[in-house]
């Protein structure tokens, strides 16, 4: 039987795409539909935080594992079983029928979408040459603005259609043809195997200097936002006063900005490096979360149509950043380790994050959410040392000797002559 021919690169990438737009959608669906099943389910608005939180802190808790093991598997069928895993979590949501049976559904999908995404990752990183990863990052997290600008407005929709379970019915189908994909078409990787037996890992690769700034990097970043994040759509409905009908409009404007910024970004980061890129966009980012949480405007529906633009731009911008720069810090054969560890570290610290915002908001007798803006502030002060940790792993990356990296004659199957650009 011949071999299966090898895809190009650019095919790769758009199914590691495809692969974070299901992740993703499943993640992101989950907070704006928040109000909707949170009457059905009993389930107080203030409290919201921990569906969020019990996703991740199930998918912190499966990086950490992962990074004990995932780099000694081809990466083509840990993909595979770690999307089953995820779907099964999705659909799972829609039995749920209390609070508690709710979380265990989202515990069960982060415990299998954290893996995802560390190896989808990893897949990029090992297919495309550094001098592209960023372009190539940019386009597998549009998946996010994706996901915005098409998944969390059809899901709006798709629960006043046939109620909140409807939406992950639909994910969870479409989680199914995906990995179906990926087994059928993803080429078998498995480079970072023969590099880890060619030469051992140089030192313990989660405990340098250069890995612990990183890491340190990651939960800045996902604390800041999740301290915030998850409460966007009952805040701008509850204190804001936008009418549920114009939810979708917010995070579909907002992603499609998104997707735009991502492209964009992800060339700016190349040429100009993660720290310049990364520390304007954060102080863009502290603006933002400044005009929303603490001080809005009070510009009506447009004033909070602008102000979630801005947000999504700003989160997008500085995303890239960091992602891109994260991609290069660890060796070729402890790769899927790293990322599986830093989605631990992500995960861990969008838990913790989501966990005080529950803590520190309540429901006002009005029905609106107390004490955001202090949120606010807390977003921005960790928003604001992102720049120094960026400018750290930078320069640590920068000083240190080149390892090899992930060159197209490290893969298989006749990927090595690949040329197409992503």
């Amino acid at each position: 039987m011949p071999p299966r021919r090898a895809p190009s690169e650019g095919w790769t990438v758009f199914l590691v795409g495809a692969v974070q737009f299901i992740n993703i959608w499943d993640f992101v669906m989950v907070m704006p539909l928040g109000p909707d099943f949170a009457g059905s389910l009993g389930i107080p608005l203030s409290r919201l935080g921990l569906v969020g939180g019990a996703y991740t802190a199930a998918a912190a808790l499966a990086g950490i594992a992962g990074s004990t093991f995932l780099d000694r598997f081809d990466r083509r069928p840990a993909l595979a079983v770690a999307m089953t895993g995820l779907v099964l979590g999705t659909l799972a949501g829609a039995l749920a029928w209390s609070f508690p049976t709710l979380l265990a559904a989202r515990f069960l999908a982060g415990a299998f979408g954290g893996p995802a995404t560390s190896l989808s990752l990893s897949i990029v990183a090992d297919v495309v040459p550094p001098e592209r990863r960023g372009k190539a990052m940019g386009a597998v997290m549009g998946a996010f603005s994706v996901a915005s600008v098409v998944g969390v407005p059809l899901s709006l929709q798709l629960s006043v259609w046939g109620g909140w379970q409807l939406p992950f019915l639909v994910v969870g189908g479409l989680g199914l043809v995906v990995t179906a994909a990926v087994a059928a078409s993803l080429p078998s990787l498995r480079g970072h195997l023969a590099r880890r037996s060619e030469a051992p890992v140089r030192g313990p690769p989660l405990f340098r200097p250069l890995v612990i700034t990183s890491f340190a990097m990651t939960a800045v970043t996902m604390a800041g936002g999740f301290l915030v994040i998850p409460n966007i759509s009952a805040y701008v409905q509850t204190n804001l006063g936008l009418p549920r009908n114009y939810l979708q409009w917010v995070y579909g404007i907002g992603g499609l900005v998104s997707f735009v910024t991502l492209r964009a970004v992800g060339r700016l980061v190349d040429r100009f490096g993660s720290f310049r890129v990364g520390t304007v966009a954060s102080l863009i980012l502290a603006l933002a979360f400044h005009l929303m949480f603490v001080d809005p405007p009070g510009a009506g529906r447009a004033g909070v149509m602008v102000m979630a633009i801005s947000l999504f731009f700003a989160l997008s911008a500085r995303n890239v950043s960091y992602n891109t720069l994260a991609s290069r810090v660890p060796e070729p054969a402890e790769r899927a380790r790293f990322m599986s560890f830093q989605s631990a570290v992500q995960h861990l610290a969008s838990a913790l994050g989501a966990s005080v915002s529950a803590q520190v908001l309540f429901v006002q007798p009005d029905g609106s959410l107390g004490n955001v803006p202090m949120l606010g502030r807390m977003a921005i002060a960790l928003t604001l040392l992102l720049p120094v940790l960026l400018f750290l792993v930078e320069r640590g990356v920068g000083r240190r000797v080149p390892p090899p990296d992930a060159l197209p004659e490290a893969l298989p199957g006749g990927m090595a002559t690949l040329s197409k650009k992503v």
